[in-house]
């Protein structure tokens, strides 16, 4: 009786292993959540939602886009990692998650996260209405030296890279700017369009179709060099301000998420960012197509880490 009752003890207890095992090999089963920490419409939500059209064909499951927007980010990793790490909550990762926990504005970390690739990168650049009175970036810069009150600047959020990129351009230039935060890049756009901002400093990609269209005017890219689809926007290191800084995104999961359920996007992600139709599409969009895989990303976010850290000390930025 002994020995039987330890041998059905012993079963019991080997369940919940078995039955997580058997839920990561059917992996996966269900739609997976990508979520999209920033409202629709910006580049970090053309990204996603381009990439989740082109996994259809790598993918047993559909990727369903879902917006979190809020706190620069925070809200949607926040719901990323207080999920059940099962693989069917993705997150579109930014540069933020490196920037965030420095500002003291979130308690997670980019540790808190399976890398599992970095899909394409950004610079930060300055842009304007059509009808502004500043053609060059020369010319916005004295405007802002002179002006009685700061000029506004728009961003993505308090402790996002854009408001980072404006207070490095602060530093590197001695002027002051009035920084508006936004839900996301597309809000702070919408809003310059609306006159209701004198620029924004956000990435080539979020304002591409109004710079097509004629309503608004990129004065200077934050790269070291010119980016394609704006090859006459001259960079701010040939204007003479030495500065150079933007946005990366990847995807990640939560830790603790089955080692099955990890291969499996790393596996397609590497195949759905091969697709020409991916690259195509990013190229329409002006996204930087900047593919790596988990290693890459992994060294990205270590690296990023340290560097921001360094920053914001520097520039007083933490709340």
């Amino acid at each position: 009786m002994h020995r039987r009752a330890f041998v059905t003890a012993l079963a019991g207890a080997s369940l919940p292993w078995s039955t997580a095992a058997l839920a990561a090999s059917n992996y996966p089963d269900r739609p997976v959540e990508l979520v999209v920490p920033f409202q629709a419409g910006g580049g970090t939500d053309a990204l996603a939602r381009a990439f989740a059209d082109a996994a259809r064909k790598h993918f047993s499951q559909p990727l369903v886009v879902v917006n979190k927007p809020g706190a620069s980010g925070a809200i949607g990793w926040n719901d990323v990692i207080n999920g059940k790490p099962e693989g069917y909550k993705l997150a579109v990762m930014t540069v933020e998650i490196t920037t965030l926990p420095h500002l003291g504005l979130t308690k997670f970390t980019h540790e808190d996260f399976v890398p599992i690739a970095r899909l394409n990168a950004d610079p930060a650049a300055i842009t304007v209405r059509a009808d502004a009175p500043w053609n060059t970036v020369e010319e916005f810069l004295a405007a802002a030296r002179k002006a009685p009150n700061p000029l506004s600047m728009g961003n993505a959020g308090n402790g996002s890279i854009w408001h980072l990129a404006a207070a490095s351009l602060e530093d590197r230039t001695g002027i002051t700017f009035n920084h508006i935060p936004f839900p996301g890049a597309n809000p702070a756009v919408l809003a310059l369009m609306g006159g209701h901002l004198d620029a924004v400093a956000v990435s080539p990609a979020e304002v591409s179709v109004f710079v097509q269209s004629g309503k608004l005017k990129t004065l200077a890219i934050m790269a070291d060099q010119r980016v394609a689809g704006f090859e006459k926007v001259p960079t701010l290191k040939e204007r003479g301000v030495d500065l150079s800084i933007g946005t990366w995104r990847g995807l990640g999961v939560a830790k603790g998420t089955p080692p099955e359920a990890v291969e499996a996007l790393k596996v397609m992600a590497q195949k759905t960012m091969g697709e020409p139709a991916m690259k195509e599409a990013m190229g329409k969009l002006n996204l930087g197509y900047a593919w790596g895989d988990d290693a890459t990303l992994k060294a990205t976010l270590r690296r990023d880490h340290e560097a921001f850290k360094s920053l914001i000390h520097k520039l007083g930025l933490k709340a």
